[in-house]
């Protein structure tokens, strides 16, 4: 097991830094963990590339302490981490609001960032209602209030009512997300818009959209992508809301391309 101190916080990292190698840092989803990288990780440690993955503040094994209401707050940890690793410059792989955490660090530390990958995520996501709505839900039941419903966001109405591996492993992880956390990182969803910070992008970057994705639908990354100067879109089919788990060898190969 690997892990990183932040002050008094414990964060779960794991690491496949490669000398004189580039080096991806990947960023989860809400209600996610580190683990829907997995596959990637290891099919880019076979073409010589390295890996930063972590549990966001109050996901999966990584402790919550201070609530992170605030984007900012994610971004803080981000860069705290790659400075305590001595990753120097590395390319941030950021999965819906991973994605707003890697745009949020390319404006607050770009000296830390050499490209952007970023996947079913927007500059801005959700509705104000639609958020304080999942917000009050998650207040009076857990996360098992809203499971079922975000399930159907991330996958196809096809794969959903099929249920199976992919399906019940994502349920698990929404299931162990702690109250606290998700609904910090929810508050920080609905109130942040990262439009500015897009149009300030200067170094290479791709957006990834699933298109059977309900939840940050392929619009919604099609949009980012055109506020950001010079950037390349790619749709993978099949995919849902989470395209390193559900099409792993494609999103591997989008990385690999991208980086040439």
């Amino acid at each position: 097991m690997q892990h990183l101190a932040l002050g008094k916080d414990t964060f779960y990292i794991k690491s496949r830094l490669i000398a004189h190698a580039p080096t991806v840092v990947f960023i989860h989803a809400l209600g996610a963990d580190q683990r829907i990288f997995d596959a990637v990780a290891s099919g880019l440690a076979d073409e010589n590339v390295g890996s930063l993955r972590y549990d966001l503040r109050g996901h999966g094994l990584s402790d919550l302490g201070a609530p992170p209401t605030h984007i900012d707050d994610h971004v803080n940890d981000l860069a705290a981490l790659l400075d305590a690793a001595d990753i120097g410059q590395a390319t941030l792989c950021g999965v819906s609001v991973g994605g707003m955490i890697a745009l949020g660090l390319w404006r607050r530390r770009p000296d830390l960032v050499e490209n952007l990958i970023l996947s079913s995520t927007g500059a801005k996501i959700g509705a104000t209602e639609a958020w304080n709505q999942r917000i009050a839900a998650v207040r009076e039941g857990g996360t098992a209030a809203v499971a079922e419903s975000v399930l159907q966001r991330w996958f196809s109405a096809e794969e959903y009512a099929r249920g199976g591996g992919n399906v019940a492993l994502c349920r698990n992880m929404l299931l162990h997300a702690r109250d606290a956390g998700y609904i910090a990182t929810c508050v920080a969803l609905r109130d942040s818009d990262l439009t500015e910070a897009a149009r300030t992008v200067d170094v290479p970057c791709l957006c990834i959209a699933g298109d059977v994705d309900s939840s940050t639908p392929p619009a919604l990354v099609r949009e980012l992508h055109e506020s950001i100067p010079g950037s390349k879109f790619t749709l993978l089919h099949g995919a849902g809301h989470l395209p390193p788990l559900q099409r792993a060898d494609a999103f591997t190969q989008e990385i690999q391309d991208f980086l040439g």
